[in-house]
């Protein structure tokens, strides 16, 4: 096995395939695996160019951070591609006590000891940019500093207040942030950047506004190449920028996939995210002939009533309809804080009840696709998409269309006869576009 450009960690799973569709679309071969992969999966796929481990570190705290990021750190180290890569969301959002950036990164010390840890978040091309330290995120045809943003500003458990990414980072971590400006980018070369970088050794945020400024943090990324790997943090900006230090290397190849999406006859959705794109989504998919159903409050402690209406769905789908089910429509729909109230009341503790909707909706996901034959699925909200996932019999994902940026159609990879070959899409909150669940549906159809 030749060695591998790139191994990176996504905190979660919708994030792990943006990071992998970032690098398709620079013919890069990837693979993410669902689990830390053993030898015989790595020997299946040897000839790729990256790996990635998906993950869910994003909704944990440090106790679970720590259990989870030790085994896929030590891992890669082992693995020693070129680069790897923390990946995070491109919205940063994130805190001290909640998927912290800051302690992952002080927990990567204990592998990649050596040297500064450059800090890119910027992703010009999905409407994300960063200037002078603080970062902005498109919405709506409208961009917005992060803690002005209409959804990360609000997100219901790491709502971004700070849009100085130095400033809301280092409430996470002791070591040093330094800043590499724009004007940096357009003032010094690669080697130049590299060499003051090294002298702040510690965590430095990339300025990136536009291509250009792209471009040359992907010269300075590829000047820190070295024997052992060089650990990288930041969105799937990290991904296009070494796509793009591979193309001027000319060692990049157009896309050619071997797989091509099926013509699905049957699609079914779930969506835990509550974000107002998500909303613009679903109200797009009835129009499109989705048969949307809000998933009653009820069912969340009522297991015969919950049983009942999975049954239903599997009919619907089985009747050859395209079905999506959903907790809401909106950050501002009431059902938010019913279900809160109702969960509360049926002893749910508070900071328990995300985890508590996220595991039934996984289990009810693997219910419905036990019961009926559907070989296309999409998982709307990141963490809802890891908690579906992980109820899945699926080890690996393999980009199969690039339905909408950051968010594809995968090939699932599984020992089990159910899933493997299943065509599923994940997607966070904030992507997908508003004709996303269609899209996915007509995908292959042409």
């Amino acid at each position: 096995m030749n060695r591998l450009l790139l191994g990176f960690y996504g905190d979660d799973f919708t994030g792990s395939t943006d990071a992998m569709e970032a690098l398709d679309q620079y013919g890069l071969k990837t693979i993410l695996f669902l689990r830390i992969p053993d030898q015989g999966m790595l020997k299946r796929f040897e000839n790729v160019d990256c790996i990635g481990v998906a993950g869910t570190a994003r909704a944990k705290g440090k106790a679970g951070m720590k259990e989870e990021l030790e085994p896929v750190f030590s891992f890669l180290r082992d693995l020693n591609p070129s680069f790897v890569h923390y990946k995070v969301c491109s919205t940063f959002d994130s805190s001290p006590e909640t998927g912290s950036i800051g302690f992952a990164s002080d927990l990567a010390r204990r592998y990649f000891e050596k040297g500064s840890y450059p800090l890119l978040v910027a992703a010009p091309n999905l409407g994300r940019y960063t200037v002078f330290g603080h970062h902005f995120a498109a919405f709506k045809d409208e961009v917005f500093r992060l803690d002005t943003h209409p959804v990360m500003s609000r997100h219901p458990v790491t709502p971004m207040d700070e849009a100085d990414l130095a400033k809301h980072l280092q409430k996470q971590t002791k070591q040093k942030i330094a800043n590499v400006t724009i004007l940096d980018l357009e003032a010094k070369s690669a080697s130049e950047i590299v060499k003051d970088e090294e002298r702040e050794a510690g965590l430095i945020v990339y300025d990136a506004l536009n291509r250009a400024h792209m471009e040359k943090v992907s010269e300075v990324l590829w000047e820190k190449r070295g024997e052992r790997a060089q650990f990288v943090v930041g969105s799937s900006g990290v991904e296009y920028a070494l796509g793009e230090a591979m193309k001027r290397e000319k060692q990049t190849q157009p896309t050619d996939r071997l797989k091509k999406p099926s013509q699905a006859e049957r699609i079914f959705a779930v969506s835990g995210s509550v974000s107002d794109v998500t909303k613009s989504q679903l109200l797009a998919a009835e129009a499109a002939g989705f048969h949307a159903i809000q998933i009653p409050v009820e069912l969340f402690t009522d297991e015969a009533k919950a049983e009942a209406f999975l049954a239903d769905v599997a009919a619907m789908i089985a009747a050859k309809q395209k079905v999506v089910i959903y907790t809401a429509k909106g950050a501002d729909d009431p059902v938010i804080v019913e279900t809160r109230k109702h969960l509360s009341e049926s002893g749910v503790a508070k900071d328990e009840i995300g985890i508590f909707i996220g595991e039934k909706l996984g289990a009810w996901t693997k219910s419905i696709l036990d019961r009926v034959d559907v070989r296309r699925v999409i998982i709307s909200g990141g963490d809802t998409s890891g908690f579906v996932i992980s109820n899945l019999d699926i080890y690996g994902l393999e980009v199969l269309d690039s339905v909408a940026p950051g968010a594809p159609l995968c090939l699932a990879y599984s020992e089990s006869e159910k899933f493997d070959g299943l065509e599923i899409a994940l997607k966070s909150g904030q992507l997908g576009g508003e004709h996303f669940f269609e899209n996915v549906y007509r995908s292959g159809s042409k």
